[in-house]
Parts: C-alpha cells; structure tokens; sequence
C-alpha cells in the first residue's frame, strides 16, 4: 500500500526529531527557531528573486519577461528535525471541510499563482492535521512545526522544504 505524500513527509521530517531525542539532546519540540528566509537560502537565488522578495507584494503582469523557476538554488540542512516558526503566504493545493491542509509557503503575495514560482529554497510544503481557514491568499501567517529539506513536485512548482505545521496563525 502506498503511503500518502503528506504522511510521508510528515514521518520523514519527524524522524530526525526521533533521533535527537534517544541521544538525550533537548528535544526539537521545545525549542523554536526563528526563520527568516534568507535562512534558507545558501545562495541568494538570483538579483530578480531579490528584488520580489524585498517588494513583498508582486502585480500580475508587473515583471517584463518571465522566467522559469531557478532550478539550481541550493538548500541548506541546517534546520532539519528542528521546529521552526516562518512567516509567509499559503498557496492552498489541498483541503479539508473548510480549511486547508496543504499548501505551498512562499515569501511573497502571488508567487506560484501570477508570477513564476521562487526558487526550490524558497518554497516550503506545508501539512497540517488541523484544517486551516484561510481568509485569501494576500493573508500573512506564521508556520510552525518541524521542518527539513524534501525535493517535492507539486503541480505549481519544485520545493526544496517541507514543514509538518503544529500551528498556523495570522501574522501580527
């Protein structure tokens, strides 16, 4: 039987968490990291990537030529197991009664949807137990959860992260 996507990646990113915890380490759920996302950028993925990131809020139509998704942006490890909190936006891609359960963070408003995506490592996945109710998808919220690197395809884009979120709450 095959396991699905999300319960993988959920079991993936937990079990360096497992790991961590039989070695008498402090234990990644209790103690949160705060991401930004240069974080996870050990390259900086590009002047153009920059440049929307920094404008926070990208118009449909506003870049001049399009691109393709950066392909080689690489990843860091360096959070892996660990619980983390980012801000972000969700793009939703799976839901649950009226929540999401799934969904792409990205650093701006309208990447994925009106923009080419980021780079892999400026994308994370996100899944969640908890449905999600969303308000649009201009709304800031922080993640948090355990996270860790895991090349993804999705039907938007390639990610580079995937966060299994404990909580998901408006920006403030």
């Amino acid at each position: 039987m095959k396991m699905p996507r999300r319960v993988f990646l959920r079991h993936t990113v937990l079990a360096g968490c497992a790991v961590a915890a039989s070695a008498g380490l402090p234990r990644a759920e209790d103690v949160t990291i705060e991401l930004n996302w240069s974080d996870l950028a050990p390259d900086t993925g590009g002047e153009a990537m920059e440049a929307l990131r920094k404008q926070g809020v990208v118009q449909h139509g506003q870049l001049s030529t399009p691109f393709d998704q950066e392909m080689n942006a690489q990843v860091t490890t360096d959070y892996n197991g660990k619980r983390v909190r980012i801000p972000g936006y969700l793009v939703p891609l799976e839901y649950k009664e009226q929540g999401v359960i799934s969904a792409l963070l990205v650093p701006y408003v309208g990447a994925c949807i009106h923009v080419p995506p980021p780079p892999p490592n400026q994308l994370i996945f996100v899944t969640t137990e908890t449905p999600y109710e969303s308000k649009s998808l201009f709304e800031p919220v922080y993640v948090t959860g355990m996270f860790g690197t895991a090349a993804t395809n999705t039907q938007l884009a390639e990610v580079g992260y995937a966060l299994s979120a404990d909580e998901i709450v408006p920006y403030s």
